[in-house]
């Protein structure tokens, strides 16, 4: 069976720094993914070596197809879609405006009603500058953008990061309405209750490696990958 993304192999660089040493990891169709690991354990590096962000070598494929060698935007009208840390919105164009961005060439501008239902907030402010949201508008919005693409994968790096507990909770129920939708996920994550709420499976990452990964429950019972990977003490 073809698996949606499979990545084998795979070394990456920013300049003369090795941050990625053999990473293999695959999604299937409607997979949710969660990937852990300490801060610096290559985590983000691996989602931008996915989307053609920084230099890498090895294999990666989307749909049996590989993509290493595409540049960004090609790999993003294959299907694949990518929300990064820092949310890179359009501060001086509308939300609106943000979200059209997000639209595979030849869709005109007309977004899909689905997105702006799981963003009602974002519906209320299609008028508001990206700039003048709060960190978790802008979060949504940096999501609801990716989505207006019509992504079968989303690869989401720390959609929770700096936000306040009631907006975490929105991010947390858009993401699993996406698992309903079969969307697959590829969410690097921290937050421990999130995986346990939406991950069919969790990977964990130490030193540019994939240091473990299978089950919710075999993760959960595993007291010495979380001791030696993620706990900081």
């Amino acid at each position: 069976m073809t698996r949606l993304l499979e990545i084998a192999g795979l070394n990456a660089w920013y300049g003369e720094s090795q941050v990625l040493r053999g990473v293999t990891l695959a999604l299937d169709e409607g997979e949710v993914v969660v990937l852990a690991g300490r801060n610096g354990s290559g985590r983000s590096t691996l989602a931008k070596a996915v989307m053609g962000l920084v230099r890498k070598e090895g294999t990666v494929r989307f749909r049996g197809r590989s993509i290493a060698a595409l540049p960004t935007h090609a790999i993003a009208r294959l299907g694949l879609g990518y929300v990064p840390e820092q949310r890179d919105v359009f501060p001086g164009l509308t939300v609106r405006e943000n979200l059209i961005l997000g639209l595979k060439p030849g869709k005109g501008r007309s977004l899909p009603p689905d997105v702006l239902r799981l963003f009602p907030v974002l519906q209320e402010r299609a008028s508001v500058r990206a700039g003048a949201l709060s960190g978790g508008e802008q979060q949504m919005l940096s999501l609801a953008r990716t989505l207006a693409g019509d992504p079968s994968l989303v690869i989401i790096d720390e959609p929770t990061e700096g936000l306040a507990p009631h907006i975490v909770a929105l991010v947390a129920e858009c993401l699993a309405a996406l698992r309903t939708r079969g969307v697959a996920i590829l969410l690097i994550e921290q937050r421990a209750s999130l995986a346990r709420e939406l991950a069919t499976r969790v990977a964990v990452m130490g030193h540019g490696r994939i240091v473990f990964d299978g089950s919710p429950e075999d993760f959960a019972a595993d007291s010495r990958v979380q001791g030696e990977w993620l706990s900081l003490g």
